[in-house]
């Protein structure tokens, strides 16, 4: 093989392999948040008040320090009686939020998720009745089980009708934290 032959074959070849991983590399249209190895949804902000209309909104963080957001959702998934919530209605209520402009950076992410196991071992007080018509607004986070393809939500805070409390040192930070979220949210 002459030297000429060799250097158009891997001309040829380097252009194969741009093009493929330029195939490789383009971003899919949806982001699919079934069958992911992480946790799709973190933490939730949720408030809920029937009084004179209902009103239905809040966001969610996903594992990528996406914002999404919701307001009023039809057929919404809600938790069970045990906090539980499939992977399948997980992805069905994403499909209903709008994904916000802010992002988390993946330090202050990984920062406030490495609370969640703490807050999860830790007990919440007793619901105490301090308002009427305020509604409900919860802050929650969420731990995945892939044995159960399911997220188990724990409560950090209640606030509103009713107020509980997670009694872990780490919570108040997490509420301070989504609470400025909210506040950034809410003034675009």
């Amino acid at each position: 093989m002459s030297q000429y032959a060799v250097i158009i074959m891997i001309k040829s070849s380097s252009k194969i392999l741009f093009l493929l991983l330029l195939i490789l590399s383009a971003p899919g249209c949806k982001k699919n948040y079934l069958s992911s190895q992480k946790p799709a949804i973190i933490f939730q902000y949720e408030y809920i008040n029937y009084a004179w209309g209902y009103q239905h909104n809040g966001f969610i963080v996903d594992n990528e320090g996406n914002i999404l957001t919701y307001n009023n959702p039809e057929d919404w998934n809600f938790r069970d009686k045990d906090m539980i919530l499939t992977e399948e209605q997980v992805a069905e209520n994403f499909s209903k939020c709008q994904l916000s402009r802010k992002k988390i950076s993946p330090e202050e992410l990984q920062k406030y998720t490495s609370y969640i196991k703490n807050i999860a071992s830790s007990e919440i007080t007793a619901s105490k009745n301090v308002a009427a018509d305020a509604g409900t607004a919860e802050y929650l986070c969420y731990q995945y089980s892939g044995t159960s393809n399911a997220y188990k939500g724990y409560l950090i805070r209640t606030e509103g009708d009713f107020t509980r409390e997670n009694l872990n040192f780490y919570s108040k930070k997490v509420v301070l934290w989504m609470k400025d979220i909210n506040t950034s949210l809410t003034k675009n």
